[in-house]
């Protein structure tokens, strides 16, 4: 009997799995910063207007990433189907919360004298309060991006599939671009709401963002996630070409069958 890590499809999912859950990793611990995408590209700010809110064009630096998960969400499910998916999706979610539980461990160690104040001279008077404020995310924000994590994904997945029944093996550009916009578009609105509309509602001890803020700026956070995914179509299709060269035509065909027939 072969050994199983020998076999292509479980080295490939194995690849594809660590890749995802890495990126969905590292998206929620870089999410604290907000950076402004017009000073980043050198350009004049473009001072949207909506829902009577103005701003310019400052995103979570999380959204660099998701667009890369969401993408290989549709790569993960061509092959290996929904099932993968979820099973990753779910592991993502326990791995992530982990992740932040033990953060929340390290920041309640007492912080060694010498360490609080190593980088004075850098500009960091107090190593502890920035650590604390950099990794320790507030609840809300955390609990509204898996939450949203999780049911994009579901909604991703289910889309997927109902496009690749109705085209078949052909339009890979739809079922993935398609199933992205529209998980994307869950997505960006359901984290901002927990996190800064419904959430501090319940808590009662934060202020709650108007409507017209929660609209404006989970339209602008779609409307460069579209961007993106619509951009980023070319890679789905150099992924497969990869994968598809990698597993030969009668496993990646062989796959691609098995992964339409889950449920």
């Amino acid at each position: 009997m072969p050994n199983t890590l020998s076999q292509k499809s479980t080295r490939l999912f194995i690849i594809l799995g660590g890749f995802f859950i890495a990126n969905a990793l590292i998206a929620e611990f870089i999410g604290v910063k907000i950076f402004a995408l017009e000073d980043s590209l050198g350009i004049a700010p473009f001072n949207w207007n909506l829902f009577g809110q103005k701003g310019s064009l400052q995103f979570t630096a999380g959204v660099l990433l998701w667009p890369v998960v969401f993408i290989m969400t549709d790569v993960i499910n061509e092959y290996f189907g929904q099932k993968g998916v979820k099973m990753l999706s779910y592991l993502a979610v326990g791995l992530i919360s982990y992740a932040f539980l033990m953060v929340y461990f390290a920041i309640s160690l007492a912080p060694a004298d010498w360490w609080v104040g190593i980088n004075t001279t850098n500009g960091v008077p107090n190593m502890q309060a920035a650590f604390a404020n950099i990794f320790g995310q507030g609840m809300l924000i955390i609990i509204g991006s898996l939450v949203a994590f999780l049911i994009g994904q579901i909604v991703d997945v289910f889309i997927f599939h109902r496009i690749k029944k109705s085209t078949g093996e052909s339009k890979v550009w739809l079922r993935a671009t398609g199933s992205t916009l529209v998980s994307q578009f869950i997505d960006s609105f359901v984290v901002l709401y927990i996190a800064f509309v419904g959430g501090p509602q319940l808590v009662g001890n934060i202020e709650p963002w108007s409507m017209g803020q929660f609209l404006a700026v989970g339209t602008v956070n779609y409307v460069y996630k579209f961007l993106v995914a619509v951009g980023l179509t070319p890679i789905i299709y150099l992924a497969h070409h990869l994968i598809d060269r990698y597993l030969g035509e009668p496993l990646a065909t062989q796959l691609k069958h098995q992964a339409q027939g889950q449920k």
